[in-house]
């Protein structure tokens, strides 16, 4: 079964059958991670990089910002049985595609956020498809944790 993860949101499965998917990854971050031991993942797409832009908005919707949503998925999925050391982590998004000038940066900064919350929980990323300008849509398969890209009507395996 589909489940959409819109922006700002976020999903955890441990079902087979299930497929997370979110559309629209311009400068936004998505995040995939799955435990193919445990057999549980989840996908985030977060919007802004730094909560502390907007506390009430953080308290209310912490997978909008890249520095709670990373954490919170990671917890949630930890809760869920997966173990930090079997985690395959898989990063797509961050473009400039509303940015082109480069004044924001909030492709490249949600990017940044993203990977500083993995290093200081000691986990790497086992592939990205990250930056220019094109949009993007990341797959997750809860099956086997196969994760796609999809972009400029080609789809990719990371």
């Amino acid at each position: 079964m589909n489940h959409t993860v819109g922006i700002g949101e976020m999903r955890v499965s441990s079902r087979p059958e299930d497929v997370l998917v979110t559309y629209s990854l311009g400068s936004c971050v998505g995040l995939a991670v799955y435990d193919p031991v445990a057999c549980v993942g989840g996908l985030i797409h977060c919007m802004l990089p730094l909560s502390k832009i907007d506390l009430q908005k953080a308290c209310a919707n912490p997978c909008m910002f890249t520095d709670l949503g990373a954490q919170v998925l990671l917890q949630t999925v930890f809760d869920h049985g997966a173990e930090k050391r079997r985690l395959v982590v898989k990063v797509a998004g961050a473009a400039e595609a509303l940015d082109r000038e480069g004044v924001f940066k909030i492709g490249e900064r949600n990017y940044t956020v993203l990977r500083k919350v993995l290093w200081k929980n000691d986990i790497l990323i086992a592939a990205e498809d990250i930056g220019g300008t094109s949009p993007r849509t990341l797959t997750l398969y809860m099956d086997n944790g196969r994760t796609t890209v999809r972009s400029r009507g080609q789809e990719v395996e990371l």
